[in-house]
């Protein structure tokens, strides 16, 4: 296709607009670990606790999409970075759309998350590394896949016979082999309404089961800061939603 025959349509509703009806910060938050580490439960735990507290949210996870979308790839190296790509771009439309994109994917390779990463603007990527030894991974499972990987069935399987490289500087960390899914979505809840990307209308209650101070020491959350275009938006919320101020947390 010539691109110099295609065109960028400006709407009537940006995102700014969705983001006034939706009443949150839209963002990625994309969960990154070996296959058996939890992200998928983790992913759908979470989203049960943001869908409850009234958030526009969507789910994409790895093997579903292989139901669909990209059900033409494989799993060597070239399918694999397709694969991330066309997951970022599908994340991009959903922040644009101004929903809270979780996504659980192995993406095992640091330019693809980097990729990802800079479709959005900044402060709208929130990475999760959803850590656990290969050992325990390998102990879960429940796929069956590393017991047909060290058979040789299949082939780049990733902590096998293809590399996964660890995230450099994430905004979370979290340990899954110690770590309980409830445990691990608190911590991403925290996250988000720290940085106001969520009010809290319900979720209150679950966090204050347990003091986030005895959370807290089972992730590594890295400083951060923001771009203009971050600061745009902040300033934005801040002229039009007072209100969305995060609340204590109460332990």
């Amino acid at each position: 296709m010539n691109s110099h025959n295609i065109q960028w349509h400006s709407h009537s509703i940006d995102k700014l607009k969705r983001v006034q009806q939706n009443s949150q910060k839209p963002c990625v938050i994309w969960l990154t670990g070996l296959s058996g580490s939890g992200k998928s439960t983790i992913a759908n735990a979470l989203e049960k606790k943001l869908f409850e507290n009234g958030n526009k949210t969507y789910l994409l996870d790895g093997d579903n999409i292989r139901h669909g979308l990209n059900k033409d790839l494989g799993f060597d190296e070239h399918s694999r970075v397709e694969n991330i790509r066309r997951i970022g771009e599908v994340a991009r439309l959903f922040v644009d759309s101004g929903h809270i994109i979780i996504t659980a994917f192995i993406s095992p390779f640091l330019n693809d998350r980097y990729m990802a990463r800079n479709l959005v603007a900044y402060g709208e990527f929130i990475e999760v590394f959803v850590d656990a030894p290969l050992e325990v991974c390998e102990k879960r499972d429940p796929k069956g896949l590393y017991k047909k990987a060290r058979k040789g069935a299949i082939k780049d399987f990733t902590g096998i016979d293809s590399p996964y490289e660890r995230p450099l500087n994430p905004e979370l960390h979290v340990k899954s082999d110690v770590t309980s899914v409830e445990e691990i979505c608190l911590i991403i809840v925290k996250y988000l309404l720290e940085n106001n990307y969520i009010q809290n209308n319900i979720l209150s209650h679950d966090i204050s089961v347990q003091s986030m101070d005895d959370v807290s020491p089972l992730s590594e959350k890295k400083p951060r800061s923001y771009s203009q275009a971050e600061y745009e938006l902040n300033a934005y919320i801040r002229k039009n939603y007072p209100e969305w101020e995060c609340k204590t947390i109460q332990s």
